[in-house]
């Protein structure tokens, strides 16, 4: 397994990344959801889906334990054009999971959520994160940094 970009995301991530920032819509966010080591799907699987509902709807599993992450226009920041590396650059924020249980995670999927309180179907995943780790009561913090790049 590898990080990976969405096929629904590819040249679309950084602009949705840029709304969020922007505020527009104003109910506009980035999602962070962790995703269980049992059942979680190959890349080549994983990569196809269009929404967060149809990758739940398949036989990976959401960490509902550990919990949903939101994020903002407050909390990420604007886009970077890196012109060092012909890049531009989205970034999240670092996320503690305070005093992490459940079940056992294998990846976090970012995913554009146009309105936070909406339904899963309309949120589009960006990139998956591979990020092993067996919650034990201590902490997680989880620094994504750079989640997208596109150049």
């Amino acid at each position: 397994m590898a990080n990976v970009a969405f096929n629904v995301a590819k040249g679309r991530a950084v602009e949705l990344h840029k709304r969020v920032n922007d505020n527009d819509p104003s109910t506009s966010g980035l999602i962070l959801v962790p995703i269980e080591t049992s059942g979680i799907v190959a890349d080549a699987t994983m990569i196809d889906y269009a929404t967060l509902a149809d990758l739940l709807a398949g036989a990976s599993n959401e960490q509902t334990t550990m919990g949903r992450k939101v994020f903002t226009d407050s909390d990420v920041g604007a886009l970077t054009t890196n012109n060092t590396d012909n890049r531009n650059e989205a970034a999240l924020p670092t996320v503690t999971y305070a005093l992490a249980s459940g079940n056992p995670i294998s990846a976090f999927v970012v995913c554009y959520a146009p309105d936070t309180g909406g339904a899963d179907s309309t949120f589009i995943p960006l990139q998956k994160f591979d990020f092993v780790y067996t919650p034990s009561g201590i902490d997680l913090v989880f620094a994504a940094g750079d989640y997208y790049r596109a150049s």
